[in-house]
């Protein structure tokens, strides 16, 4: 995958808007040094029309190897807390190598379907019998393997997980794979910024699990580190995704997750608040105004039958948002858009619920937020396409009958409504063109790999 010095676009959505005859040209990092309007065709040349890669801020890779085996209902009534327990069982069969199978299959799926880069929220820390690996950032180097071997974008988030539940409750014995002191978690930030210092295509982070999985005394102690290595750093925490979570935190603390969040934390634009499904007006109100973002995750969070986001209110306050695949469902970077749309339209039962701010369009109106929200959550340096900003860019098939005779934000539209990953023709990171008509060069390879650790992880007993 040779790196561009520039690329000619037809017609491109740049951060002002739909512009046409531009040539981006591209630094040897693959970031981009100049926007052409008004260019003359010539060297490489977009087939379609470009957009900004959408970024995926919440992953758990290894989950993507048990997509759709927990459909099966139980004998009781079956909700968050059955679907983790068949989770746990799941990933007590996983290697070093076979995690990097799996993320390597899913990173490929992410590129093809419209995602440029992904922030992956890794507590997959430890051995089968919860022991350190001899590298105790072992896995934590599969994910950032994965990530080159298929030139994906990577925001890489090692995750305390401390406590099994609210007010430092003794972990379970499913949990053994993720615990971490404070110390060790940071241990394996630094070896993983160590190993990747040269890479600009890899950030990294860290993550708190939950507030059920840290003390507030953990919680501190981890900041403060993080913050002794990098005061940029991303920061991400999954909070307020199930009633029971809310109810728990409330016997904890008298407090709801994010009220209690945003009352001992310095939230800010560093924060990404993962689905953060459950809120109340004020809390939708102070979040907004926080500048985190809010991680949303549709596909999954309906798959998990948590309950919908308050989008409506959030969006006309300012809010910043973005999207993610989390538990891997579905792979679709339109899928997630859609149905985030869709939640809120049978909430209301109208159409085109979502506006953001003046846009008339929902569907550019919705995907230039997630570009922009996305891009905070990865800390990125600068969203969508401009001087300064990454070459991460999508290259739409507008012959495809889903989006054929659209222009402009018409063509979004119908991306987003009325088409889907299969629309995706050519993807480019860090001004590589690492997906060409609709396939990547190690598809082959990865796909046989992937299938390999698949029947060695079902056959497990």
């Amino acid at each position: 995958m040779s790196r561009e010095t520039s690329l000619f676009c037809p017609s491109v959505l740049l951060t002002e808007g739909w512009v046409e005859n531009v040539l981006l040209r591209f630094d040897d990092r693959g970031v981009i040094t100049t926007v052409e309007r008004g260019a003359q065709p010539g060297g490489t040349q977009a087939r379609g029309p470009v957009v900004p890669g959408l970024p995926n801020l919440h992953s758990h890779a290894f989950q993507r190897a048990m997509a759709g085996l927990a459909e099966r209902a139980g004998r009781t009534e079956d909700d968050f807390w059955t679907w983790r327990d068949t989770m746990y069982r799941f990933l007590a069969r996983f290697t070093p190598e076979g995690l990097q199978a799996v993320a390597a299959l899913l990173y490929l799926e992410m590129l093809k379907a419209g995602y440029t880069s992904v922030a992956e929220f890794h507590y997959l820390h430890h051995d089968r019998d919860g022991a350190p690996y001899a590298d105790r950032a072992e896995n934590s180097h599969r994910i950032v393997a994965a990530a080159r071997e298929t030139g994906i974008r990577l925001t890489h988030l090692p995750t305390l997980y401390a406590h099994g539940g609210f007010g430092g409750r003794a972990p379970t014995e499913g949990q053994k794979r993720f615990l971490h002191t404070v110390e060790g978690l940071l241990g394996v930030v630094e070896s993983v910024r160590r190993a990747t210092a040269a890479e600009p295509s890899v950030r990294v982070g860290l993550a708190l699990h939950s507030l059920r999985a840290v003390t507030p005394e953990k919680l501190h102690e981890a900041l403060a580190g993080i913050n002794s290595l990098d005061k940029q750093a991303p920061l991400h925490i999954h909070i307020a995704e199930q009633v029971k979570e809310v109810e728990d935190c409330l016997s904890w603390s008298g407090e709801r997750p994010v009220q209690w969040l945003l009352n001992h934390v310095p939230v800010d634009s560093r924060w990404c608040l993962v689905h953060a499904t459950h809120l109340t007006p004020e809390e939708v109100t102070r979040l907004a105004a926080s500048g985190a973002v809010a991680g949303l995750c549709p596909t999954t969070e309906a798959n998990l039958g948590d309950g919908l986001f308050p989008a409506v209110d959030y969006l006309r306050q300012g809010g910043v948002f973005g999207i993610g695949s989390d538990s891997h469902i579905s792979v679709s970077a339109p899928e997630e858009l859609r149905l985030l749309e869709y939640g809120q339209r049978l909430v209301a039962r109208r159409r085109n619920v979502l506006r953001v701010g003046s846009e008339d369009s929902v569907g550019a109106g919705l995907y230039r937020a997630a570009v922009a929200g996305g891009a905070r959550a990865l800390g990125l340096s600068a969203p969508g396409l401009e001087v300064g900003a990454p070459a991460d860019l999508v290259v739409l098939d507008a012959d495809h009958p889903k989006l054929y005779g659209r222009t402009r934000d018409a063509l979004l539209d119908s991306y987003l409504f009325a088409s889907g990953s299969d629309c995706v023709r050519d993807v480019m990171v860090a001004g590589r063109f690492v997906v060409r008509e609709r396939h990547h060069p190690s598809e082959d390879t990865l796909l046989a790999r992937y299938r390999r650790e698949l029947d060695r992880l079902l056959a497990v007993a």
